[in-house]
Formats: structure tokens, C-alpha cells, sequence
């Protein structure tokens, strides 16, 4: 029995790639602790006299987040996905997020992760769409009936200053149209994603963990920043806070910034202030929710980015 000679070739250029982007996400763990070292610092001591007890049930809910987020993906799905590996992926992914502008980092580490599970490339196309389109649609209902509960919180903004992103959206609904090989594709794309839909909304099970997941993992991430809020004493209803999160979460995902940083950061924090918390304890509230939820969990997660794509499950 004799060896192919074209399996050490083929092997070779692939152990090579996944050795350096495990290498490259290693550096990036590092650069990145490095650079915003000062913040982590800085929102630590804050928090050192906050109290222990709302900051565990803050830690929870924001390690929570990713089983949530594997349980979305899960539901957006008709086959069964590893389940181990399904949640390291999303822990991975939230990591990646705030590496890349606009999403971009979590949707290429699950499109690599659905394809590797033996989607094919449109129905992945499908169930991120899926999955994007539940978290928007949960976020919005939640912010009408927080609304509704809590009138004259939520002030929306003057019709001129949306003016340009309206335009700039009909502009983009335009060159779709009247683009031919583009309209073709999105068309394919689209009947895809429906038949998607239907699939997956006649399986009970997924359309409990698709928008069942969904509403937990926004509720989870306003319950951060609610535990935060009470571990610092600032005396403000759960779903005050809630509204407030929801509204500059949405706010800041018009920004194409990684993870939201920087205007998540500005939106939140001038939120709160609207609210009625002080200018620093605002600013304290935003620092606790990004240590928990994104400086802590940065560098673990980009080191289980890079196992994954050492043991090729991306």
C-alpha cells in the first residue's frame, strides 16, 4: 500500500495557514491588551468599591450571553450543530466582533464555523440572515413595549437629522434594482432565506431557541448594565435601564465601528445622563459593562479563535 505523493502537498500549505492565523490572533490578544490597558485599569478601580455581589450577577449574565448566542444559531439552523464547539464559536465570534468594523468579525467566524458544519454557502447566508433578523426584530419589540411602560424616556430624534441615512438606504435600495446581475443574485438569496424560514419555523424547537435566544441575549445584555448600575449605587428602574441600553445599543450598531466601541460607549453613557445619573457614575457604569463584557473576555476568546482554527473547526 503505497501514499499519495499529493497529500504532503496539499497538507503542508494548509498546516501553515492555520499556524499563522493562530499566531496572528495570539498577537492580536496581546496588542490589543496592551493598547487599552489604561481603560481596563481605570474601570477597575472604579469598580473596586461597587458592590460584589450585583458585579457577580453582572459577570453571569454577560458569560450567559454566549449561550444564547449559540442557542440563536442553533435555531437558525434545521440540522443539529456540535454543541461544544457551537458555543466556543460564538465566544470566539464576540471576541473577532470587536476586531472588525460592522459585525463583520462575529459573521465570517460563524460563516466559517456553518460551512465547516457542512452548510452550504447560501443556506449559511441564510441562517446569519436568519439570525440577524430575529435579533433586530426581538430588539425593536422590546424597545416599543419598554416604551410604551415607560413614557417619555425614549426621545426619538428630530426628522432632519435621519434624513441623510434615509437617503443614503433608498440610494443603496436603488442600485440593487436597477443593477441586473446584482438584483438576480439578491433574488436567489432572498427566495433562499425564505425557504430557510419556512424550514426552520415548522420545528418547534428552533422557533423556541431562535427567538427564545434572541429576547434572552438582549435582556441578558441590558441586565449587565442594570447589575452594573445597582452594584454602583445609582438608584435607577431595571427597565429605565433596559430602554436606555436597547435605544443606544440601536443607536451605536448605525456606526460601523468594532463592537460598537466608541459610540456604543458615547451613546450609553449620554443615555444614562438623560436618565438622571451623574456625569461619572455614568461614565463608571459604562467602563463596568465593557470590562465584563468586552475587555475580560477579549484575549480568551481571540486565543479560542485561534484553537479553532488550529484544530481546523474554521
Amino acid at each position: 500500500m503505497t501514499t499519495s505523493p499529493d497529500v504532503p502537498a496539499l497538507a503542508g500549505p494548509r498546516v501553515y495557514w492555520h499556524t499563522a492565523a493562530s499566531l496572528i490572533v495570539v498577537l492580536l490578544a496581546a496588542v490589543f491588551a496592551g493598547r487599552h490597558w489604561t481603560a481596563v485599569g481605570t474601570a477597575a478601580e472604579r469598580l473596586a468599591a461597587a458592590d460584589r455581589g450585583w458585579l457577580l450577577v453582572a459577570a453571569t449574565a454577560s458569560v450567559s450571553t454566549w449561550a444564547c448566542s449559540a442557542l440563536v444559531q442553533q435555531g437558525a439552523v434545521t440540522q443539529p450543530l456540535p454543541a461544544g464547539r457551537l458555543v466556543a464559536a460564538q465566544f470566539a465570534a464576540s471576541a473577532a466582533n470587536h476586531v472588525l468594523p460592522a459585525g463583520l468579525g462575529a459573521t465570517a467566524v460563524n460563516w466559517r464555523f456553518l460551512t465547516r458544519c457542512g452548510l452550504t454557502p447560501t443556506h449559511t447566508a441564510g441562517a446569519l440572515a436568519l439570525k440577524a433578523t430575529a435579533s433586530a426584530t426581538t430588539r425593536a419589540a422590546l424597545i416599543v413595549v419598554l416604551a410604551l411602560a415607560s413614557p417619555g424616556i425614549l426621545r426619538l430624534p428630530p426628522p432632519p437629522s435621519v434624513a441623510p441615512a434615509l437617503l443614503v438606504g433608498l440610494a443603496g435600495i436603488a442600485t440593487v434594482l436597477l443593477t441586473r446581475p446584482l438584483r438576480t443574485r439578491m433574488g436567489t438569496l432572498l427566495w433562499a432565506a425564505l425557504t430557510d424560514f419556512r424550514a426552520v419555523h415548522e420545528l418547534p424547537g428552533r422557533v423556541a431557541a431562535l427567538w427564545g435566544g434572541s429576547l434572552a441575549f438582549a435582556s441578558l445584555h441590558a441586565l449587565v448594565v442594570y447589575a452594573v448600575t445597582q452594584a454602583l449605587h445609582l438608584p435607577l428602574p431595571v427597565s429605565q435601564v433596559a430602554l436606555v441600553y436597547l435605544a443606544a445599543s440601536s443607536a451605536a450598531a448605525l456606526l460601523p465601528t468594532p463592537g460598537g466601541l466608541g459610540s456604543l460607549d458615547a451613546a450609553l453613557g449620554l443615555a444614562l445622563v438623560a436618565a438622571g445619573a451623574p456625569g461619572g457614575t455614568a461614565a463608571s457604569v459604562v467602563l463596568g459593562y465593557r470590562l465584563l463584557t468586552v475587555w475580560l473576555p477579549l484575549a480568551p476568546g481571540l486565543l479560542v479563535l485561534g484553537v479553532l482554527i488550529r484544530r481546523r473547526h474554521l
